[in-house]
This record gives structure tokens, sequence and C-alpha cells, in this order.
């Protein structure tokens, strides 16, 4: 069965930091390239971070660029979202995504909130 399983979100204090895991299963998701989006309430889903599956590239949104990474341990079958320096405005239901040509799977997300 195909699935991807958001972990690591929670309630932080601006400033702080969070690692978000995206655990893949019943696929092998180093073939496939490895998003994050977040949507938070009343707004539309929005991309964050990309990894591609050739080279290992990546890519962020303009809002987290400078303070958030993404990575995959191709051996874990794993990708993960490093958070710092966390503001109010990355409140947010956070979901990953594996995509390879028609094939595309999201997992059920994981709450990120950002307050004091």
């Amino acid at each position: 069965q195909v699935q991807l399983v958001e972990s690591g979100g929670g309630l932080v204090q601006p400033g702080g930091s969070l690692r978000l895991t995206c655990a893949a299963s019943g696929f092998s998701a180093s073939s496939y390239t490895m998003r994050w989006y977040r949507q938070a309430p009343g707004k539309e889903r929005e991309l964050v971070a990309g990894i591609t599956s050739t080279d290992g590239s990546t890519s962020y949104g303009d809002s987290v660029k400078g303070r958030f990474t993404i990575s995959r341990d191709n051996a874990k079958n794993t990708v993960y979202l490093q958070m710092n320096s966390l503001k109010p405005e990355d409140t947010a239901m956070y979901y990953c995504r594996a995509r390879r040509g028609l094939l595309n799977y999201w997992g059920q997300g994981t709450q990120v909130t950002v307050s004091s």
C-alpha cells in the first residue's frame, strides 16, 4: 500500500525550529521528486520546497528561502524539512507530495503552529 506519513509538527515559539519528516512506504521515494507544501486556513496551498530524484537539486518558495532546508535519505525512504527561524506566518498544515510522471501521492499532513 502506497503511503506518505508526515510527522514532526507541533507548537513552537517564534524564532524556534522544527524538523518535519515524510516517511514513504509501498514505493521507492528515491525515484520521485519530493515536495513539501503548506496550507493555512483560508489560503491556497503553497509550495514550500522540493528536491529532485535525479541529482538532488533543491528549490524553495521565496517566503522560506534561507530558513528552510529540504533533504532526503534514500536508505530510509524518507524526506525531511528542517525549519529554522520560524515565524507566525509559517503556521499551516504541512503536506508531503511524491510525483513521478503521472504518479502522484500526498500525505495527510502535519500541523505546525508558531506562536508565543
